[in-house]
C-alpha cells in the first residue's frame, strides 16, 4: 500500500540583475557572485514520507516498517483477543502501534512469490523468520542484513514472530528493492547473510565534536567497504556505485558526503529527527530528497538526534515491467513469470505452514539451500 507522495520544488539559486550588478563596487560583485556559487542548490526534489517511500532507477522499492507488537503468547504471536477489529489476511493499517500485514496469527508475510530483482531486508530491531520454497531457513535480526537475489524465480516468507514473552517486541526494518538488468534477471536465486557485526562503520567527529556515524551496508564510504553482495548482483561490480548507507548524527552535528560522480542517482530518507540542512538549504523531518551525486553534501543536522537512509547507484536504464511480486522488461516475460508460477511452484513450498516460524529458542541462523549452515561470529 503506497502512500500519496506530493512531491515540492525548492526554489532554484537567485541570479543577480545585470544592472544591479553593474552599480556593484568591484569587492561588492566579487562577494556577491562568491555568495551566489555557494548557495547553489543541490536538492532537485522532495517528498513526503509514507509507508512506502519513492526510490530511483536501479531501486525499485523502498518500505519502513515500524511497529511496536505486543507481548508474544505460546505461539509467538499477539494474543488472540488483540487480533479483534483487524482485517486478518491483509492488515496494514496502524492499530495500537502494529499490524499484522498477511499473518494470521504471527504477523508477517507468508510464502510468496519473487522473480527478477533483488530484496535486502535491513533490520534495526526486532527478529525475521526466513523460508523459502529452495528448503533454506534463517533468522536474523537487530542489525542484521539479509540480501537475497529472486533471480529467476523463488517462494520465500518473512515473518515477525513475537519471540518476548515478558515484555514488547519492537520491530522496525527497511526492505528495499534492487533491479537486476536484464541479463541477470533469470539467474540462480541465491540469499547472503550480512550479520551486523560484519558491516562496517564509519565514525566522523565535526569541529565541534559531535559524531556521525554510517552503517556501510553496500558500498565505499572513505576507507569503509562494504561485505560483498551476492555475486550477480547490480552492486557487485564497483563501477556500478551502489550504495546503501545508514547515516546517524548527533544533535546538531555535521557530516560531509562525498560526491559520487555525473550519471549517479542519489536519494536520501530523513525518517528520524527534527530538522536537517543539506549544504544550507533545509529538509523537513519525515521527507525524501533526490540531490545531485556529482558534487559535496553538507549535512547539518538540528536540535535532535537524526537518522539517514542514502540509496545510491547507476542506473540500469532498462525497460521496467512490474506485475506484483515479479519485474521483467516485457509484458511477454511477466506472462511467462506468472505462467512458470502456476506450473512449478518455484519448487514448491517444503515447510509445515506459509508463515513459519522457527522455534522460539533458537537463536540467529542461516541455513542455505545446498545445507551450509552458519550463525553470526
Amino acid at each position: 500500500m503506497a502512500d500519496k507522495e506530493p512531491r515540492r520544488s525548492f526554489l532554484a539559486r537567485l541570479g543577480l540583475g545585470v544592472a544591479g550588478a553593474a552599480t556593484l563596487p568591484v569587492l561588492g560583485l566579487a562577494k556577491a557572485l562568491k555568495k551566489e556559487e555557494k548557495v547553489s542548490n543541490p536538492i532537485k526534489r522532495t517528498m513526503e514520507l509514507g509507508f512506502q517511500w519513492e526510490t530511483l532507477d536501479p531501486f525499485l522499492f523502498c518500505v519502513h516498517h515500524e511497529d511496536y507488537f505486543p507481548n508474544g503468547n505460546a505461539q509467538m504471536g499477539p494474543a488472540p483477543e488483540l487480533l479483534k477489529g483487524r482485517s486478518i489476511g491483509d492488515d496494514f493499517i496502524i492499530k495500537d502501534g502494529w499490524r499484522m500485514y498477511h499473518g494470521d496469527s504471527v504477523p508477517g508475510f507468508p510464502g510468496h512469490p519473487h522473480r527478477g530483482f533483488e530484496t535486502v531486508t535491513v533490520v534495526r530491531r526486532g527478529m525475521v523468520d526466513h523460508a523459502d520454497s529452495l528448503g533454506a531457513a534463517g533468522r536474523y535480526g537487530d542489525g542484521d542484513v539479509q540480501w537475497m537475489t529472486a533471480g529467476k524465480g523463488v517462494q520465500h516468507s518473512e515473518m515477525f514472530p513475537l519471540i518476548h514473552q515478558d515484555k514488547e517486541n519492537t520491530m522496525e526494518l527497511f526492505q528495499i528493492w534492487l533491479n537486476l538488468p536484464k541479463k541477470d534477471k533469470m539467474v540462480e536465486p541465491h540469499f547472503k547473510m550480512l550479520w551486523s557485526h560484519t558491516i562496517p562503520r564509519h565514525n566522523e567527529i565535526d569541529a565541534a565534536g559531535l559524531k556521525t556515524e554510517v552503517e556501510v551496508i553496500a558500498g565505499k564510504l572513505h576507507d569503509k567497504t562494504a561485505p560483498a553482495p551476492p555475486p550477480d548482483s547490480w552492486a557487485a561490480p564497483a563501477e556500478n556505485l551502489v550504495a546503501i548507507w545508514n547515516i546517524a548524527m548527533d544533535a546538531n552535528a555535521t557530516f560531509r558526503l562525498p560526491a559520487a560522480g555525473a550519471g549517479i542517482n542519489r536519494m536520501l530518507y530523513f525518517y528520524e529527527g527534527e530538522s536537517l540542512s543539506l549544504s544550507g538549504y533545509d529538509l523537513n523531518a519525515y521527507h525524501g530528497a533526490e540531490v545531485d551525486a556529482s558534487i559535496d553534501l553538507e549535512l547539518k543536522n538540528g536540535p535532535k538526534n537524526a537518522k539517514i537512509l542514502v540509496l545510491q547507484g547507476k542506473p540500469i536504464s532498462e525497460p521496467v515491467i512490474q506485475y506484483g511480486p515479479f519485474v521483467m522488461n516485457t509484458k511477454e516475460e511477466i506472462y511467462q513469470a506468472f505462467q512458470d508460477y502456476h506450473q512449478t511452484q518455484f519448487g514448491g513450498w517444503p515447510w509445515p505452514k506459509t508463515g513459519q516460524v522457527h522455534d522460539r529458542s533458537h537463536g540467529r541462523f542461516a541455513r542455505h539451500a545446498d545445507g551450509r549452515e552458519e550463525m553470526p561470529g
